[in-house]
């Protein structure tokens, strides 16, 4: 499986993502449920793209992913705009923290990272029972079911942009939910290309599932809303999230 090794490099140039925009939303959360929180716990942060916009606004931000790599290139972002931002390398099985905080985050796929349901509920319950303060909230999205069953499913993407190429090869395994991703990239290096290889599996997680397992670690509210909305949920949903609280 994937450490982001080599990928952490190329991941801001792929990733079509309005960073921007969900960060709003995720103010947008924090208004709508009145809570102004001080400490914000970002969760496989990667490249820092919450982490650093969020700390911008004002808000301690502490960066915590598994990948020493994707650490690397957020602390070079937060460091280029002067923030002060607490970097931990370490894997969401294994999150081990100072203190409390006021809310925790886990955005763009962190959770279906979490491939043991189990291991996901341990998460879960350290959250709630550890290191969240009282009246704090959790905030998380998926890819959905729908979306790694039906959309990627068993399909090859290509990519061909001016620096980089690669072949994104999908598996779906139905019997237990997991999608298997093969990509094949190459970049650019002056005159020549350097390939190197990443494979990424990710649980399917039900809306269902997430739910009852968050009611069992102790989040007594839980809402979910569509991607960038506080609309429910449709069967063809691609992104969901989840606010626990």
């Amino acid at each position: 499986m994937s450490n982001y090794s080599s990928f952490a490099y190329v991941y801001d140039k792929l990733m079509d993502i309005d960073y921007n925009c969900w960060v709003d939303y995720i103010e947008n959360l924090f208004s709508h449920y009145d809570k102004s929180p001080n400490l914000v716990v970002d969760l496989a942060c990667g490249t820092g793209n919450f982490t650093v916009p969020l700390a911008e606004r004002g808000y301690e931000m502490i960066g915590v992913d598994r990948s020493a790599d994707m650490l690397s290139v957020a602390q070079e972002k937060a460091k280029r705009k002067k923030l002060d931002v607490l970097f931990l390398n370490q894997s969401l099985a294994k999150l081990d923290l100072y203190g409390s905080a006021d809310a925790f985050l886990c955005m763009i796929d962190g959770v279906n990272y979490m491939l043991s349901p189990m291991a996901l509920y341990h998460l879960f319950c350290k959250i709630k029972n550890c290191f969240l303060e009282p009246g704090g909230m959790f905030i998380f999205d998926i890819s959905t079911r729908y979306k790694l069953s039906e959309i990627i499913g068993n399909n090859t993407f290509i990519h061909s942009g001016r620096d980089i190429f690669y072949a994104w090869e999908n598996i779906y395994h139905a019997d237990k939910h997991i999608s298997d991703m093969y990509l094949t990239f190459f970049e650019k290096m002056g005159k020549n290309y350097r390939r190197f290889e990443e494979r990424h599996l990710q649980r399917a997680y039900s809306e269902k599932e997430l739910v009852r397992l968050l009611k069992k670690a102790g989040f007594s509210s839980v809402d979910v809303y569509d991607e960038l909305s506080f609309l429910s949920p449709k069967t063809d949903s691609q992104r969901i999230v989840f606010v626990g609280m």
